[in-house]
């Protein structure tokens, strides 16, 4: 089998910030995951959009917030959701989220954690016996050359002292992207003799890792 194996290079890893501007839906069907139409909505896989202002049954969508999957010129799936037996009967709008991409980043890695293991042995087991507990995505984390007139990086180092979790996207070469939410645990920077400034980021994240 040939290998589907892709470049790194041109991986633009972002950090979440402003709401960006409404846009209006056509209609959700009602599946799972949901297919939303809205025509040139522009999001691509990754983006992050907060549904507003639907009417009919398929109101109990109000509020939430999905990972855009499967996008194309004219519609694209919510993430995870579950529409199935409920209506859409008119309105509604969908509000992105703004991505700053982060300038100056040279390599990446994360996603390193693993699902706790919890003993259910009794006293008839006749050797250990184990389920695995809920999901750990662990960290993420990556090197840059810092730049402190980069809104990306800025944004990091503002969501760092603010203690706050935020919205991350790494969006691949093939057209694929990762986005989570976490934490900016940790910022170090070093420099020396005959080298560049150079510094690390370390996010801690919080919740499923979706794919899509």
């Amino acid at each position: 089998m040939p290998s589907t194996a892709f470049s790194s290079q041109g991986t633009v890893i972002s950090v979440g910030t402003t709401a960006g501007a409404a846009n209006p839906l056509t209609s959700i069907s009602a599946t799972s995951p949901a297919i939303v139409t809205d025509s040139g909505h522009g999001f691509v896989n990754g983006d992050v959009v907060t549904l507003s202002g639907i009417v009919g049954t398929m109101s109990v969508l109000n509020g939430q917030s999905f990972v855009v999957s499967n996008s194309t010129p004219n519609a694209y799936a919510l993430f995870g959701s579950d529409a199935t037996g409920l209506a859409y009967t008119s309105g509604g709008t969908a509000t992105p989220l703004n991505w700053a991409p982060i300038a100056n980043v040279k390599s990446y890695s994360g996603f390193d954690g693993s699902a706790s293991e919890i003993d259910v042995t009794n006293l008839s087991s006749i050797a250990k016996e184990k389920r695995l507990g809920l999901q750990d995505f662990g960290s993420f984390s990556f090197d840059i050359n810092p730049d402190f007139s980069d809104a990306g990086q800025n944004a990091l180092r503002a969501a760092k002292a603010a203690g706050s979790i935020k919205n991350f996207r790494v969006a691949y070469p093939n057209g694929k992207a990762a986005s989570f939410s976490g934490f900016v645990k940790s910022m170090p920077e070093q420099g020396g003799v005959d080298g560049v400034h150079s510094g690390s980021v370390s996010i801690t994240v919080s919740g499923a890792v979706v794919v899509a």
